[in-house]
């Protein structure tokens, strides 16, 4: 198979990727939203996949962790680039279709490091391990981040309220929760519309068709469009865990905080070029809300399923990779 087409192929699977993506973590933006009804789901996926599409535009730092702080990328071949993205695409659709909010973020991850750990004779020297300790950093602290700030938000949300008639209130934070949605979209499009375009520009630089890592205009542009459309067409499943069975989100107070404190973690990463998982912080920061107002609101079976999802992304895209890299050895 030339050079060529791989390359050729590894774009269109990075843009299926994304497009899964959208399944996941794009729809953890407006999930609460929607629940708490300040916006319809029509006008919510348009402004996500909107602001999906410029927050990609903005910012490039998360492109450069996943194409060059992973694994060293003299050893990422096409074939291998091309495996590890797959990996990702199964492992995203599997969890999609039970409803687990699991992370694409670390699904890409996982991938990446299976296959370039088993094409390479599980050498650990071509792992960038700088980069997957921020990585692995985030992971674990991240949702606590999004926990504590979702929890005192709703502290002082509803103390600054709480003498304020309750439709007023309610009224306020339903317009309120409008622009905390906003806010979780753009910082969105800023760290995970970039997972793909690291390992499109990498397979660019490998093919030859750029002479030093850069991101193109146009793969962001496509990166960004193919997360929107995903949210529009799948995102439907991960919008019901994350908004009704997690726990009860009908207050837009409760919506906002959890926003709020979700989209502050992940801007400041995406700006500091941390690959982290939106699911991940948008569930603790929901669970935060929740805790502040009665720990039994929260499901703890469902909250469960979701850490076990988290726990099996990055083993599982691992070995799903794997198994994709061994089908194209046969292939090739």
């Amino acid at each position: 198979m030339s050079d060529q087409l791989l390359l050729i192929l590894i774009i269109a699977a990075s843009l299926m990727y994304d497009f899964v993506n959208g399944f996941h973590d794009a729809a953890n933006a407006i999930a609460t939203t929607i629940a708490t009804r300040a916006m319809s789901p029509r006008k919510a996926i348009i402004m996500a996949r909107t602001l999906n599409f410029v927050g990609g535009l903005l910012n490039t730092a998360v492109a450069y962790t996943i194409g060059k702080g992973v694994v060293d990328s003299s050893v990422m071949t096409l074939p291998l680039l091309l495996a590890a993205v797959v990996g990702a695409v199964l492992w995203g659709y599997f969890t999609w279709y039970f409803g687990l909010p699991s992370s694409s973020t670390h699904a890409l991850v996982g991938g990446l490091i299976g296959v370039g750990l088993f094409a390479n004779d599980f050498n650990f020297k071509i792992l960038v391990m700088s980069g997957i300790l921020k990585i692995g950093i985030a992971m674990v602290v991240a949702p606590f981040i999004g926990l504590l700030g979702g929890l005192l938000l709703k502290i002082i949300f509803s103390w600054a309220a709480w003498k304020l008639p309750y439709r007023a209130t309610a009224k306020f934070f339903k317009h309120f929760q409008v622009l905390s949605a906003a806010y979780v979209s753009l910082a969105h499009g800023m760290n995970d519309a970039q997972n793909a375009m690291g390992i499109m520009a990498i397979a660019l630089l490998s093919a030859g068709a750029i002479s030093t890592f850069h991101v193109p205009l146009w793969v962001r542009f496509a990166s960004a469009f193919m997360i929107g459309l995903g949210t529009s067409v799948g995102g439907w499943r991960i919008i019901r865990t994350m908004g009704h069975r997690m726990t009860h989100l009908h207050e837009p107070l409760d919506g906002c905080a959890a926003e709020a404190s979700a989209g502050t973690v992940i801007l400041v990463t995406a700006l500091l070029g941390i690959p982290k998982s939106t699911t991940q912080v948008a569930t603790g920061s929901i669970a935060g809300t929740a805790i502040a107002g009665r720990l039994g609101n929260l499901r703890w079976k469902v909250i469960g399923n979701i850490i076990l999802g988290w726990l099996f992304t990055i083993p599982g895209a691992a070995i799903l990779g794997i198994l994709s890299y061994l089908l194209l050895k046969t292939i090739l």
